[in-house]
């Protein structure tokens, strides 16, 4: 069990740093840039959360796979696999969980006032600047709302992972995998172990990320 509790921490903190980067980009250009297929690009973030995550393992699995484009020039070039390995259980929860940060981090960053932005535009302040001295200090409670948000469904992610990173002891067995196998071989006491740790996490996150979010509700107010 304790392995797996780690290595569902391990894939999650994973997963959130592979999003965090792209979701603060996308939620920039979204929110403050207004680029033209807007439309197109609000559907294609939200697509995971439509799509089942059985559905996303599978693309992942022929993406990544030895056949799969991205795959077959990891193993021509580096020599490695990425499928049933700890990185592909990884790379399922961050497509999984990255629309769940990217708009809570939008809806962050559309809270603050542009006006604000603009004097500093007015005053020689390039977007980046403008960015990093502005918009994401005023919004870091709502990207950090965001982060965890991400953070606990990445701790969940059961359908996507089984797929592409198969159900491997001490591999690739997170804790839904290890929940799932024990409920299949009846083994209660280590299925109510696992589920009440996954609640724990859970509620510890939940409940920051729900404090962070009142903040920047006071703080708008």
């Amino acid at each position: 069990m304790l392995s797996s509790v780690l290595l569902t921490i391990q894939v999650s903190a994973a997963a959130t740093l592979i999003n965090i980067p792209l979701a603060l980009a996308v939620s920039w250009l979204m929110v403050k840039k207004r680029v033209r297929g807007r439309f197109v690009i609000d559907v294609l973030i939200a697509l995971p959360l439509a799509v089942p995550p059985v559905a996303i393992g599978y693309f992942l699995l022929l993406m990544l796979g030895r056949n799969g484009p991205v795959g077959a020039a990891l193993q021509t070039v580096l020599g490695i696999d990425v499928v049933f390995t700890w990185v592909a259980a990884a790379l399922a929860s961050a497509v999984v969980s990255f629309p769940l940060i990217t708009r809570t981090v939008m809806v962050a960053m559309g809270g603050v006032d542009s006006r604000i932005e603009m004097s500093a535009r007015s005053l020689g302040a390039g977007p980046w600047r403008i960015f990093l001295t502005i918009t994401a200090p005023l919004a870091y409670r709502g990207i950090l709302a965001g982060i965890l948000l991400g953070f606990v469904r990445a701790l969940s992610e059961f359908g996507a992972t089984v797929v592409v990173a198969g159900n491997i002891a001490g591999r690739t067995q997170t804790i839904p995998l290890a929940l799932f196998t024990s409920v299949q071989t009846g083994d209660d006491r280590a299925a109510l172990q696992l589920a009440a740790v996954s609640v724990g996490i859970a509620v510890v996150t939940l409940l920051t990320h729900n404090w962070l979010l009142e903040k920047s509700r006071l703080q708008a107010a």
